[in-house]
């Protein structure tokens, strides 16, 4: 009475400071948003304002928590915000999260914002331990967690160290395993390269759908009493309620789908579960404090709304919605495969304007090889064409001596007559002149033959300078043209319920029990053929990292973790069991 009290002049006081409005910070997983509301606005108001600020149209899965004392609370709808035991500060602080989770997150969510929140709250959920995550599962996660923040990987910006700063494991996988933050990056990064071409929303749903299947996902855990005092844990979720030994989180001792519940009934502190098959005993149990009893009676209802709700013909809501989405992701499907053939486009572009340059560099390169042996040419011709010349010349004087030779000959001759004496004299000269004479005849010959091959040699010489310049100017016409790469787009750069004050009940009812379960079963056994290949990468995660497990730092929940792994047991395995049960009930 005396904190009902102090709640009530608090509010009060808070009236008087603001006559008309108050301040509210909304808080979400990404970012914090301020409202100025009035005074008369319900929960739904408020509730309302932050959907169309979001763009949220799937509102059923969340709602709007504030803390009070060593408890949370949810904004009731119905009232007003300052009717209710908000905190009292000036901003009121609330936190924007996920209510209730989906039993199949790629089947249920349909808006990308949706998404991208149950993403931030898993992820964070993870990360702080508040759901148990075996390390292979927890590097697979933190895999797509990279691929939906940084994109397809590229070795030439993801160097090394990108992933130092980021926190992608729970601390407890860290100090599990003899590993240093290069080797966790570096198994990491080994399963980021392989989701190359998956878009953020992809990965961030891949994450969902790995993320559902762990044992605390989505289960919300309160403290209780059994009738016989002992000490016990409740969890509800989308499934249905389970019942916790109060050290292990993992296997519940006892499970209640919400198809085989058949009444749910709350007396002040106890609450009361009535099973389908009346052969089964009724489960009673209590909470200490009002608020948690009220809190679970809201958990439990919504819950099972929910698993009601996606057992019918989905709302013309929900339809237009999928109806929309389905065009939004046909959309983007398309503008990607556009910008992939745009980019296809311009990578083959590039590789011909590089092609290009190479062979106009080598082009280039022969030209200057050309030049050169042009160069080379003419010297030579010109050395050739200077020595033929020269032989010329010679072979005029050689000619001239051979003539002047024979006139001294003639002359010998004729004074030879005159005298005998002469004559022998003259006849020994003359054998020395005529021997000279032959020698340079021989001579002169030889200059003449060596003079026709100068000019020969400088023939040739000329011709190879002719088509040396013809092959020069072959390669130039060649070279010289303009290099257009292909053009571009423009835009490619780049149950009934029923409860009263005193006794809230509420029952559960189902026309066909059977076609239900066996509806759950068949989910399960198209769940388990999907996850084959999940399963088979998170053993081969496993086996790369156990022999680094350091098994003395293992947590009860690991231990327990391992044990359910090695016996079989699944979050599923209890709802197995007792769809057959139901089914043979009903045969």
């Amino acid at each position: 009475m005396a904190s009902a009290l102090a709640a009530k002049m608090g509010l009060n006081s808070l009236r008087r400071k603001q006559a008309r409005n108050f301040n509210v910070r909304i808080s979400t997983m990404e970012s914090d948003m301020e409202f100025n509301c009035e005074v008369k606005w319900k929960g739904k108001d408020l509730f309302d304002l932050v959907c169309r600020t979001l763009g949220l149209r799937e509102t059923w899965f969340f709602g709007l928590q504030y803390n009070i004392k060593d408890t949370v609370a949810w904004l009731k709808m119905d009232k007003k915000v300052l009717d209710q035991e908000v905190p009292k500060e000036e901003p009121i602080t609330l936190h924007f999260l996920a209510k209730f989770y989906p039993e199949n997150a790629e089947e249920e969510l349909v808006q990308d914002i949706t998404q991208h929140l149950f993403f931030l709250q898993v992820k964070r959920k993870i990360l702080e331990e508040e759901i148990h995550c075996p390390p292979e599962a927890s590097v697979l996660l933190a895999s797509y967690a990279v691929h939906a923040k940084y994109g397809d990987y590229d070795p030439s910006v993801h160097k090394p160290g990108f992933l130092a700063q980021e926190e992608l494991l729970p601390k407890r996988v860290i100090n599990l395993y003899q590993m240093t933050a290069e080797m966790w990056e570096e198994r990491i990064t080994a399963c980021y390269v392989e989701h190359r071409g998956r878009t953020r929303d992809e990965a961030e749903m891949e994450y969902l759908k790995i993320a559902q299947d762990l044992d605390m996902y989505g289960v919300n855990y309160f403290l209780i009493r059994n009738k016989k005092g002992t000490d016990l844990l409740l969890g509800v979720d989308a499934l249905g309620l389970h019942i916790y030994e109060p050290d292990n989180r993992l296997t519940p001792k006892c499970s209640f789908p919400w198809n085989e519940i058949r009444n749910i009934s709350y007396s002040d502190k106890e609450f009361t579960i009535k099973p389908l098959d009346k052969k089964t005993n009724v489960f009673k149990f209590n909470s200490s404090r009002l608020r948690v009893n009220k809190l679970i009676l809201q958990l439990c209802i919504g819950n099972h709304d929910l698993f009601m709700r996606r057992r019918r013909v989905d709302s013309l809501e929900v339809q237009q919605m999928k109806t929309q989405a389905r065009e939004e992701r046909a959309r983007k499907q398309v503008e990607r495969q556009r910008l992939e053939r745009e980019k296809q486009l311009r990578e083959e572009a590039e590789r011909a304007r590089d092609e290009l340059e190479r062979r106009l560099i080598q082009l280039q390169d022969e030209a200057h090889m050309a030049n050169e042996a042009l160069l080379r040419s003419e010297q030579t011709a010109d050395l050739l064409a200077e020595k033929a010349q020269i032989a010329e010349e010679e072979a005029k004087l050689l000619a001239q001596k051979a003539a002047e030779a024979e006139t001294e000959m003639q002359r010998i001759k004729v004074t030879a007559i005159r005298s005998q004496e002469e004559r022998r004299l003259m006849e020994q000269k003359m054998l020395e002149v005529e021997m000279l004479a032959l020698k340079m005849a021989e001579e002169s010959e030889r200059r003449a033959k060596e003079a026709e091959q100068l000019k020969q040699d400088l023939q040739e010489a000329r011709e190879s300078e002719r088509r040396a310049k013809h092959k020069l100017l072959e390669i130039t016409s060649k070279a010289v043209y303009t290099v257009t790469p292909p053009a571009l787009p423009a835009d490619s750069m780049p149950a009934d319920l029923s409860f009263s004050r005193e006794n809230l009940s509420f029952d559960f009812k189902d026309t066909d029990m059977k076609r239900l379960s066996m509806e759950i079963e068949k989910e399960k056994v198209e769940y388990m053929e999907k996850s084959k290949h999940l399963q088979e990468q998170l053993n081969e995660l496993k086996t790369e990292i156990e022999s680094l497990k350091l098994k003395e730092r293992e947590t009860p929940l690991d231990i327990i973790h391992n044990q359910n792994t090695e016996q079989g047991t699944s979050k599923h395995s209890n709802f197995k069991k007792v769809a057959i049960r139901l089914i043979l009930l009903y045969l």
